[in-house]
This record gives structure tokens, C-alpha cells and sequence, in this order.
């Protein structure tokens, strides 16, 4: 019997393990806070024992097969191997890689309007890699990794203040916010006529015109602004002609439109009569072009009361001064016109 038992023993298969080979980690980047899940691929992983991320155990795993195992990643920083250990003993490495933390540190510009468009500039660190950029709960219209350091996105639409977050493999930054403006609002331009050589200061009254970034007559941006208030700018007429469009944009957009229009300079042709007494009060009809704005007529320097009849047309009472001949001219909104002469005649002596 013993002899029988030894010969059994003699055949008995000896059963050795095999070692356990990796063959990748799916995915091989992770935030360095760890907690993402993994999937190891190989073989021989049946019993294993640990998983090893550098010198760091998984945080859990499971074996799923023979050729799986879902691990749990502990914390680490930068490139570390991976490996699984069985009663076969242990495997090759895969390297996994920890994503540094991202963090942002400033937007600009940090506002727009409430209709999007605007393209921004996001800066902070450990960017590379970016999966998403939201604006509060509404993903970028787009975004373009430039860098580490920088991030340029086109925000959407949206309203108020919204914060602005990043992520990456290496996790999600805190936030930066951006501020959505309503368009500004235009009420009223005043005066609204003015000399097409330009030069007028007019005063824009409306809405949200604060942080304005342009001030146009048409297609000409004013010669100067300055925003005095949310309501109210002021600005320098640039040269133009006819009636054209003035909008103000600022972060918010650009306004509705206001009318402005240019006025031609006036020009006189005819006195009748071109003489009169030296007292006050005698009538002359002033014949020319442009004059509806008329806002003064001048004989000599001395102001004279007038009726504008007609663009063409004014009825004007000359005031009283020295026999003698002077310049008659009219002031519009359009400038100064020539100048033609009124002469005085000094009443007969007896």
C-alpha cells in the first residue's frame, strides 16, 4: 500500500501560477486627488492580490476575469506604474498619469452681452486637456486649449453673473465669473442737427451706456466721447452729411439707432431792400438757400428779430444804427452763412 500511495504521489501534477502580464489601463489619466475608476487588461489576474498605483495601493478593485479588474485610484501626483500582483506573483507596469489640479485666475473681458458672442480669454494652470468650459450650467458655444496657462472660449448666451469653470482629467477649477449686459438704449440726441463740417457737442440720453466703447454718426466713429453717466454721454460730432444713424455700443451690444442729421451751411443771394433808414424797424427780405435752422441774423454784429418763411426765405426788421453800409449774414444750425451789404441812408437835413 505505501508502495501505491508513493507511486500516486510520483504522477500528482504540481499546479503554478502564472504570472500576471498587463496590457493597458483604460483611462491612463486621472485627477491627482484620485477616486476615478480604472479598468486594468491582461492576463492571469485570477487571486489577484494588489494593485498598485507607484507606491500607493488601489483605494478598492474588483477582479472581473481572468483578463479584467476595475480598481479605484488612489491619491498621487505625475506619471506612476501600475501594477497587479497574484500568487504568480507580479506584472509588468503600465504608467498612469496624474493630471495636475486645474485652477483659474482671471476672464477677460469679464462681460458681455446677454445674446453671447463674446470671446474671452480664460487664464489659470494645469489646463491642458480641457473637456468642457461651461458658463454657470451652459457649455461654451466654443473653446480652444492655447496653452497650460490659457483657455480661449466664445460665451453664450445667458443673463446676470455666472461663474466660469473648467475641466479637465485633472478635476474641475473654481470659478471666475463673467457678467451678462443688456444692450445700451438710446432716447434722445440733442440738438440733433448740426454743420456737416461736424464739431457739434451733442448729449446722448438712454440706458445702460456705461463702459461704452464706441459712439458712431453713420459709419464714423465721433470725433470724442465721455460717458458721464449710465444715462447720458457726450459726444463731438464728426464730419458727415445728410440724416444718418447714431448708435452707441458697449459690452452689452449696440443701441437702436437715433437720428442725427447734417445741415448744408446757409448762403444768401439777395437783400430787397438793400437799403433802408438809420432808425430801427425797417423790413428786409433775405433770399437764399438752407435757412430753416436760422438762429440768428446779424446786420453789422447787431442782432435783428426775423421770421423764417421758407428755407429759401426770411423776413427780417433791421435794428437801428449810423448811415453807413454793414454786412447782413445768417447763423443756422448748419454754420454761418456769407455775408452781403445793407446800406443806411441818414435822413434828409433841412
Amino acid at each position: 500500500m505505501e508502495n501505491n500511495d508513493l507511486a500516486v504521489g510520483a504522477v500528482r501534477p504540481i499546479a503554478v501560477a502564472a504570472v500576471p502580464a498587463l496590457s493597458s489601463v483604460v483611462p491612463n489619466t486621472g485627477p491627482a486627488a484620485g477616486q476615478s475608476t480604472v479598468t486594468l487588461n491582461g492576463t492571469g489576474f485570477t487571486g489577484a492580490t494588489v494593485v498598485t498605483f507607484g507606491t500607493n495601493a488601489a483605494l478598492s478593485y474588483t477582479v472581473n476575469s481572468a483578463t479584467t479588474i476595475t480598481a479605484m485610484t488612489p491619491p498621487g501626483t505625475g506619471a506612476v506604474p501600475v501594477t497587479v500582483k497574484t500568487p504568480g506573483g507580479t506584472s509588468n507596469s503600465i504608467t498612469y498619469t496624474y493630471a495636475a489640479t486645474p485652477a483659474l485666475t482671471a476672464i477677460s473681458p469679464g462681460q458681455g452681452p446677454v445674446s453671447g458672442g463674446t470671446t474671452v480669454t480664460l487664464t489659470g494652470s494645469g489646463l491642458t486637456g480641457a473637456t468642457a468650459v461651461t458658463f454657470g450650467s451652459t457649455a461654451a458655444t466654443t473653446y480652444t486649449v492655447n496653452s497650460s496657462t490659457q483657455i480661449t472660449a466664445v460665451a453664450p448666451a445667458g443673463t446676470g453673473a455666472v461663474p466660469v469653470t473648467v475641466t479637465t482629467l485633472g478635476g474641475t477649477t473654481g470659478p471666475v465669473y463673467f457678467f451678462y449686459v443688456s444692450a445700451p438704449s438710446l432716447i434722445t440726441v440733442s440738438p440733433s442737427q448740426g454743420p456737416v463740417s461736424g464739431g457739434t457737442t451733442v448729449t446722448l440720453t438712454g440706458t445702460g451706456l456705461t463702459g461704452a466703447t464706441a459712439v458712431t454718426f453713420g459709419s464714423t466713429a465721433a470725433t470724442t466721447y465721455t460717458v458721464n453717466s449710465p444715462t447720458q454721454i457726450t459726444a463731438l460730432a464728426p464730419v458727415g452729411t445728410g440724416s444718418v444713424a447714431l448708435t452707441v455700443t458697449a459690452p452689452g451690444g449696440t443701441s437702436n439707432p437715433v437720428v442725427y442729421t447734417y445741415v448744408t451751411a446757409p448762403v444768401l443771394t439777395v437783400l430787397t431792400p438793400a437799403q433802408g433808414p438809420t432808425s430801427a424797424g425797417a423790413g428786409v427780405t433775405l433770399t437764399g438757400s438752407a435757412l430753416t435752422t436760422t438762429t440768428a441774423v446779424l446786420f453789422g454784429g447787431t442782432p435783428a428779430a426775423f421770421t423764417v418763411l421758407s428755407d429759401t426765405t426770411i423776413a427780417a426788421l433791421a435794428p437801428a444804427a449810423s448811415a453807413g453800409a454793414v454786412p447782413v449774414n445768417v447763423t443756422t444750425l448748419g454754420g454761418t452763412s456769407n455775408s452781403l451789404t445793407y446800406t443806411r441812408v441818414a435822413p434828409p437835413t433841412v
